[in-house]
């Protein structure tokens, strides 16, 4: 039997966060379109609407929505259209992170300032809990929510500064929605990716020279795909993850067991 063709088959999944067609939540949807899924899909401005619904027509889409996620109002909207459009809501994909350019740059006592850790932190942290918060009493008994995370959010990556702050803040969150959410049939879990080459890591100082350490120093030897991402983002949306809750589950190559290396 060819269990990933069946996963999220007929499963409504509402992606959020999708930018462009090189993301890993591209990937993602990907993955859920050819499993079986239903999507709906949200953008943040009339700028990526033309993407958005084109690759919506090409991936199963069943309806997009402008949703900014600074906006409570927005994202209301949002999830009453999804709950318009299918009653229930199965599963949701939460790809979202945002960082000004000046605080993913150089020594963080040198880079932090207040306007930029709120920025990060409500675009990168509260934009999940804030979805969540008004899609929970509207999603299926045997639902899945999941987000997107790194590891500078546990150890200090060069130039990540601010940005890991948030994904610490983001896997908190995971780990309390779980908590509550639980008795709700609702499980929240993140994926922890590798780095990949995707045009919002571009805006890395460094991306490539961390990307090329990467592919080298891990157990398996070479950098991830989005593809893997996907795969594993179809495993905890589908039925088949149902005793999984509160987890960062790391698609990396095995990067997080190692502790620092000597040559």
């Amino acid at each position: 039997m060819d269990y990933n063709s069946i996963m999220v088959e007929g499963k409504k999944i509402l992606v959020v966060g999708l930018a462009n067609k090189y993301s890993i939540a591209a990937a993602i949807s990907s993955v859920l379109h050819k499993s079986g899924a239903t999507l709906g899909f949200s953008y943040q401005n009339e700028r990526f609407e033309k993407f958005i619904n084109e690759f919506s027509n090409a991936n199963g889409g069943d309806f997009t929505q402008v949703c900014d996620l600074a906006s409570d109002a927005d994202i209301k909207k949002l999830i009453s259209t999804a709950v318009s459009k299918w009653g229930k809501i199965d599963g949701i994909v939460h790809s979202v992170g945002f960082a000004p350019a000046d605080q993913i740059s150089g020594n963080i006592e040198e880079a932090i300032t207040r306007e930029g850790f709120q920025i990060t932190h409500d675009v990168s942290s509260y934009s999940f809990s804030g979805l969540v918060k008004e899609a929970y009493p509207h999603m299926s008994e045997n639902s899945s929510v999941i987000t997107l995370t790194y590891i500078g959010s546990q150890e200090a990556t060069p130039n990540y500064n601010v940005m890991g702050m948030a994904k610490a803040s983001l896997e908190a969150s995971v780990r309390y929605f779980a908590a509550t959410l639980g008795a709700k049939g609702i499980r929240v879990n993140s994926i922890s990716a590798g780095p990949i080459k995707t045009l919002a890591a571009s805006g890395i100082k460094g991306f490539k020279s961390m990307l090329n350490k990467h592919g080298t120093n891990t157990p398996l030897a070479r950098n991830i795909t989005s593809e893997e991402v996907g795969n594993t983002a179809a495993f905890l949306l589908s039925d088949m993850s149902s005793g999984i809750t509160g987890q960062t589950i790391y698609v990396d190559g095995g990067y997080n067991i190692q502790a620092t290396s000597f040559d």
